[in-house]
């Protein structure tokens, strides 16, 4: 999955709760739980699991750890010293539970993620108020660890699971799916066998896993039966994925969604993150032939020199990924692509550089992610020799941003005076005002009462923000 990069315009708040506080309907003694996402989207789509799993032992969601029960932090390895946020949050809650327990109250702190999977005991060693520790694959135990926690011991649950942990996770109500909203993640595959050398998935996730069609389909269904009108699907690897599929062969990921988009209802799919490796025919086939298969491809290529690419283990060229957006563009001509990009790799010489900025040049981003490269303990990366000195690193990232802003907002202005559907998500600031999104993820801002959420208008661009597009509602 994605780092969080810069500019995060088209990202989600990776830092609210894991649903809205859900007061109404709930009893009077009902336990509350706050959960804090850090990281990704997947990590996102994990904390609403564990919150459905949670209210299964009648937890209801709330917006602030100051009335919790019980507070999880769902942790991301992938950030820039994550280790040491994540202490310094758990320091914070240790005051708050020692207070809570004067007061006679329980509070249980668990860490849930990537950081838990990498740390493990580390954790309660380092933060004795820790209560219990869970991998992203044992999450599903989540239940019976609370009843150790309850019997008085410390949990560290970080060992991968046998089973298939979306088999045992309780299926969510109606009440909570609803709560999901108009856009919902559906995550189909974890993991990643890539083994990139600066990053720390295949560690933290372990190896690639798809769920089966079944598993997949039932919960779109049910996702969209409870008003989910745009579903995007999640994966470390996501276009990796391969399932077991209706007939019982094994499936491509293009296949998934030929199927998905037979469901009654679904408006909209996408899909994030790719590799450049596993964009086969079939899938590029798929965004051809499928009106409902969104315009918008999340791609990383991570650097433009070939040299890079091989420290990197990327096992691609910068050619074969110029060759491979020509072969998509070709199948949909309005296809916009998002990237995300590494500078200072360990070697990366000026003239690296300068083949990263040729390459963004020739591919014209709507939209990307770039950061300046960090090592993560225990990836190939960290031991790598020639370390870029961090002044240069800062220079390249600010030259690759400015290039890739100018094109973002060169493609939000190509958009003006154009017509696109939008699916309206949520009320905006002004009164009669909403914000939707368009078919390449950008917020759209229509004031005058267009409609509800859930509801796709024709609209008209009329001019654009920093990070938005305005727009009329067509007649």
């Amino acid at each position: 999955m994605k780092e969080e990069t810069t500019p995060p315009s088209n990202h989600p708040d990776h830092n609210a709760p894991a649903a809205p506080a859900n007061s109404a309907g709930s009893l009077p003694n009902s336990r509350k739980v706050f959960v804090k996402t850090y990281g990704c989207q997947m990590n996102v789509y994990d904390s609403q699991r564990m919150a459905d799993s949670l209210a299964a032992e009648g937890y209801v969601t709330t917006d602030t750890p100051d009335d919790a029960d019980m507070v999880l932090l769902n942790t991301c390895h992938i950030r820039e010293k994550a280790s040491e946020k994540l202490y310094s949050a758990l320091g914070r809650l240790r005051e708050m539970k020692k207070q809570r327990h004067k007061n006679g109250r329980e509070m249980i702190i668990g860490v849930a993620g990537c950081v838990a999977q990498a740390e493990g005991d580390e954790i309660v060693r380092r933060s004795p108020s820790v209560d219990l520790v869970v991998g992203p694959q044992t999450y599903h135990r989540l239940p019976q660890a609370l009843a150790q926690v309850r019997q008085g011991q410390q949990v560290v649950d970080t060992e991968y699971a046998v089973e298939d942990k979306f088999e045992h996770l309780p299926a969510a109500s109606r009440d909570r799916l609803s709560k999901r909203g108009v856009s919902a993640f559906l995550t189909v595959q974890e993991g990643c066998d890539k083994f990139c050398t600066f990053c720390v998935v295949p560690y933290t996730r372990g190896s690639e896993v798809s769920r089966s069609v079944t598993q997949i389909v039932n919960e779109a269904v049910r996702l969209v039966q409870a008003g989910v009108r745009e579903l995007t699907l999640l994966g470390q690897n996501v276009n990796g994925w391969h399932g077991i599929g209706d007939d019982g062969r094994e499936w491509g990921f293009g296949e998934l969604l030929y199927r998905l988009a037979e469901i009654p209802d679904i408006a909209r799919l996408r899909y994030t993150t790719s590799h450049p490796r596993d964009m086969d025919d079939v899938l590029i086939n798929a965004h051809r032939d499928l009106d409902i298969l969104m315009p918008y491809l999340h791609l990383p290529v991570q650097s433009g020199s070939d040299r890079i690419l091989r420290a990197m283990n990327r096992k691609h060229k910068a050619d074969d990924y110029i060759r491979l957006i020509e072969r998509i563009r070709s199948a949909r001509p309005d296809m916009a692509l998002s990237g995300d990009f590494i500078v200072g790799f360990p070697g990366e010489t000026d003239e690296d550089f300068e083949d990263t900025m040729r390459l963004v040049r020739e591919v014209g981003y709507a939209q990307a992610y770039s950061f300046k490269y960090s090592p993560r303990p225990g990836t190939p990366g960290a031991d790598l020799p020639a370390h870029v000195e961090e002044q240069v690193k800062d220079e390249r990232l600010q030259r690759l941003q400015a290039l890739l802003s100018e094109q973002q907002y060169a493609f939000q202005d190509s958009l003006v005076g154009t017509e696109m559907d939008v699916l309206l998500e949520k009320p905006g600031r002004l009164e009669g005002q909403m914000i939707g999104r368009s078919p390449w993820l950008i917020p759209v801002i229509i004031d005058k009462n267009p409609g509800e959420a859930g509801d796709m208008i024709r609209v008209r661009v009329t001019t654009t923000g920093t990070n938005s597009l305005v727009a009329e509602k067509c007649a």
